[in-house]
């Protein structure tokens, strides 16, 4: 009896901002290599996740969420979401099942349709966030999006607490192609531990600040010594002087508390002590320097 093909291939996670892609791909993965918080456009950098199973090993691209773009950042963050659909065996397209109705859901409707005709391969659209959504309200949401596109599948999910995730990635399995394993069983990212360690650091920054602090802020890691403990240095560009003092804070303590929790994290993931140094820098209008933007990959 012949066995099943290996299947293996690229399914690229694309969505509106805050729709919990990169929860979803923690939780596929069954552990953190992607930054959460509460605010939207967290995510600025393509982030690969391998996911690898019984016969078939999956390549997730958790990339930045889909809007209308202004800044050059941001622009530049939506085009490397774009191009991802051009790389992809199938497309992952997740939206909030929570997120507005009426008014709010229709104007989305042409948005959303112009991202997903880009598609040229299968698409699944997960509905996140079903734990928050009255059940009465589910097969409203789900006919809604029924009518954006053909879509190979259409399945509600909690990325959060895991509810249904596994049959969304028994779906995406099946729309696999035939292929090779390409990584080996215990890798779960490409990312290296020294990009990780700056989204970590961006993270807390997040969690910390307020209004347009996080937004303005990117992290360059400066030094990675390896040993026991792990010694990082890293510097925070802010655009202005005034956001360089709200993010030091009074006395220091804004930025030790961002440098402790970051610490705890990073340790957490290297399984070993680690020193952190922080520092921060201005750098006028980094966000729509093109020179700037290349060098933290984002153009």
């Amino acid at each position: 009896m012949n066995s099943a093909p290996y299947r293996s291939g690229v399914v690229a996670i694309v969505g509106p901002p805050n729709a919990g892609k990169s929860t979803l791909l923690n939780q596929l993965l069954r552990q953190k290599i992607a930054i959460v918080t509460p605010r939207p456009q967290t995510t600025r950098n393509r982030i690969m996740g391998i996911v690898t199973g019984a016969g078939y090993q999956m390549i997730l691209l958790d990339t930045p969420g889909l809007h209308a773009a202004r800044e050059a950042m941001n622009r530049q963050m939506v085009r490397v979401a774009l191009e991802s659909l051009a790389e992809a065996d199938a497309v992952l397209f997740l939206a909030d099942s929570a997120d507005g109705a009426g008014a709010k859901r229709e104007q989305r409707a042409s948005e959303f349709r112009g991202y997903l005709e880009r598609a040229t391969c299968p698409v699944v659209l997960a509905l996140n966030k079903i734990d928050l959504l009255p059940p009465e309200r589910l097969l409203p949401v789900i006919d809604w999006h029924r009518g954006l596109h053909a879509f190979a599948a259409i399945v509600p999910i909690s990325a959060l607490d895991g509810t249904q995730v596994d049959t969304l990635l028994a779906e995406l399995v099946r729309l696999l192609p035939e292929g090779p394993q390409y990584y080996p069983d215990d890798i779960p990212t490409d990312a290296s531990e020294r990009f990780i360690a700056g989204e970590i650091v961006r993270e807390k920054i997040f969690l910390h600040t307020r209004d347009e602090i996080p937004y303005s802020t990117a992290v360059v890691i400066d030094a990675f010594e390896e040993g026991d403990p792990v010694v990082i240095r890293a510097t925070i560009l802010v655009e202005r002087d005034a956001q360089k003092g709200i993010l030091v804070g009074r006395k220091g303590t804004m930025l030790a508390a961002i440098r402790t929790s970051a610490a705890a994290d990073i340790a957490r993931l290297l399984d070993c002590r680690v020193r952190l140094h922080l520092f921060v820098k201005v750098s006028k209008n980094w966000t729509g320097n093109p020179a700037m933007l290349r060098e933290l990959g984002l153009a």
